[in-house]
């Protein structure tokens, strides 16, 4: 999208992973594994030198955003705009916790929710939330919470379960169990979220804001297994404002709702694009482009609604790439990769 921008504007796309197979690596101009375990201030050093290295005028980073919101000012000593939320967002949603603390008192919709960090207090959130709660779920607190996903359900397994496509399942007492061990051998513990298995279909909704948090298009995605409806929903419209106006939001964000009761509950929000963004083309809008735009002119081109009421089908794509370069490894030298 970004290379097939409307204004025609020739890109050259930076990329780096902590990963050399990542796919993504394959399709960009210049590709380069980025370091997997360094500090904040480490991590921030490196992006710097390779954008003052390699020229790059804007960063769109997906990670790390903790590492470098708070380092826009010399990102643009160097001539690189870095296209991220204020600091305090960030600090705030990179954090279940805080997200769901902040939005609360604010009187934004979010599902009842416990934070524990041991077996009694997932013992004891497990017994205060199940008495409105049918299913219960246990996640990290932190960004990327769907690695340690556990849906909680103490029934034994049936044969119709057995059979069934699997799911991320464990019983209580398994991971109270978990917990326990953890504890015992002197493991550090994460803060787990403990809240209700909430109702589907899940909507993802694309968010581009200005700087200050004024919302100037919003694309929801409603998620049905292998489908994807962009909804044509003024409810939607409105929370997504709601919640990125609050926490002031800038450039492309994502907040994620579901269902409780009926009635859609903030699930998460994110101070980074989604990877299902490339999704709202079939929106006929351009929104990494548009958000670049803004970045730099202030303002974004958009000068048509998104189209709504799309139904999409997502299907695996299999594409020729050309062989696997031979990538410069940063982690040896004073050089760091653009994340994207």
């Amino acid at each position: 999208m970004l290379r097939q921008n409307p204004d025609g504007v020739d890109v050259t796309i930076y990329a780096s992973n902590v990963d050399p197979g990542a796919a993504a690596l394959s399709v960009c101009d210049i590709a380069a594994v980025e370091p997997r375990h360094v500090s904040n201030d480490d991590y921030a050093r490196f992006a710097l030198d390779f954008c003052r290295t390699h020229r790059i005028d804007v960063l769109i980073p997906p990670r790390r955003l903790g590492a470098l919101a708070g380092r826009i000012a010399e990102f643009a000593a160097i001539g690189t705009r870095v296209m991220c939320s204020p600091p305090s967002a960030v600090q705030v949603l990179t954090s279940k916790v805080r997200t769901y603390e902040m939005a609360g008192a604010a009187g934004l919709p979010v599902p009842p929710w416990r934070v524990v960090s041991d077996a009694d207090a997932l013992c004891t959130a497990v017994d205060e939330l199940s008495r409105t709660a049918d299913t219960l779920c246990v996640k990290p607190c932190g960004e990327y919470s769907a690695f340690g996903f556990r849906i909680l359900d103490d029934r034994p397994l049936s044969l119709a379960s057995l059979l069934a496509p699997p799911r991320p399942v464990a019983s209580v007492a398994a991971v109270a169990q978990a917990l326990r061990h953890a504890a015992d051998q002197g493991e550090r513990v994460p803060e787990l979220l403990v809240m209700p298995f909430l109702d589907g279909p899940e909507i993802s909704i694309d968010c581009l804001s200005a700087p200050g948090g004024e919302l100037l298009m919003s694309i929801p995605r409603a998620k049905h297994g292998r489908f994807r409806t962009l909804l044509d929903d003024p409810r939607l419209d409105c929370l997504a404002r709601q919640f990125v106006e609050h926490f002031e939001l800038a450039y492309l964000t994502n907040v994620q709702l579901r269902h409780l009761a009926g009635e859609p509950v903030l699930l998460e929000a994110n101070p980074r694009p989604s990877a299902g963004l490339f999704q709202t083309a079939f929106a006929g809008v351009n929104l990494p482009w548009a958000a670049v735009r803004l970045l730099l002119q202030g303002d974004s081109g958009l000068d048509h609604p998104p189209r709504l009421g799309v139904r999409l089908a997502v299907a695996e794509a299999v594409m020729e790439v050309a062989p696997r370069p031979e990538l410069p490894d940063l982690l040896s030298g004073p050089q760091a990769a653009v994340p994207v």
